[in-house]
């Protein structure tokens, strides 16, 4: 008898470290249709659309410079508050967003899930290409600002480790990819965790150097900063593009590595809980 050939084969078992990547490729066009369908649900039916990608980095730039930069006098490196507390805070809008709306994936997906198979694994992509798309719009308010001061104030230097910058964003991606994956495992089994999400998102923000330059922290207590991976991104790009900052090979190769390291846990840990996400809710 003549043996068939299938183009899927779905099993209850795999081996651990499959992956399973070059599914992505195949469903490249689903993934790309849930891209589109995330930028027109976000801001359908409103009222300013695509206008919040700039007003809401702009609200919360104008509160950390009123607040952090004139009430509480935190130093800035000498760079101007207005761009110190902007290129912090586009980086990280980056990630927590992408982070924020990864960690549920299987929670707001659940009815998709239970009637059809595809690759689960292009759902979490397409919210980190959309949240892309928000960076590169946000990226161009950052540009306006910064070409400014950079005529303006002579203490804005760029130098070549601004080059750096596509490796910076695929790390802050794999970052949000590698621990949303991990979170929405959880929390398909343990919905009660869902709950602590956005406070802990907040709370890593403020052991983040985005309202302070690492170079105020405690010599002695620095290491502790670094260990968080967003910090070497968000000094590189500073140092890259304004001059000022903290810059070290070191640092940035940890973050780059713990990256790896967590979007490899994260994906087998999605594709562990994804065959019996059906049977647990």
């Amino acid at each position: 008898m003549k043996e068939e050939k299938w183009d899927t084969v779905i099993t209850s078992k795999a081996p651990v470290f499959d992956l399973r990547l070059s599914e992505i490729w195949r469903y490249r066009d689903l993934l790309m249709l849930f891209v589109k369908r995330d930028i027109a649900q976000v801001y359908k039916q409103t009222i300013l659309g695509p206008l919040w990608f700039f007003i809401q980095p702009i609200i919360t730039t104008v509160v950390f410079t009123v607040v952090f930069g004139k009430m509480a006098e935190i130093p800035t490196d000498g760079i101007p508050p207005v761009l110190f507390y902007l290129s912090g805070i586009t980086f990280w809008n980056f990630f927590a967003e992408s982070l924020n709306k990864a960690s549920t994936v299987f929670r707001d997906n659940q009815n998709i899930f239970g009637k059809v198979y595809f690759c689960r694994l292009v759902l979490p992509l397409s919210i980190v290409i959309n949240n892309l798309v928000k960076l590169g719009i946000q990226l161009t308010m950052f540009l306006l600002f910064y070409f400014y001061f950079l005529v303006t104030n002579p203490l804005i230097q760029p130098n070549l480790y601004a080059l750096l910058f596509p490796v910076l964003v695929l790390t802050t991606a794999g970052l949000a990819l590698g621990f949303g994956l991990i979170i929405t495992s959880l929390t398909a089994k343990y919905r009660d965790l869902l709950f602590l999400i956005q406070f802990g998102i907040q709370l890593w923000m403020f052991a983040t150097p985005i309202i302070y330059p690492l170079s105020e922290v405690p010599a002695g207590r620095q290491i502790y900063a670094v260990l968080n991976p967003m910090t070497a991104v968000i000094e590189t790009f500073k140092y890259g593009f304004l001059g000022e900052g903290t810059f070290s090979w070191l640092y940035l190769g940890y973050s780059t590595g713990f990256m790896l390291i967590i979007v490899i846990a994260g994906i087998i840990s999605f594709n562990r809980i994804e065959k019996t996400f059906v049977d647990i809710i």
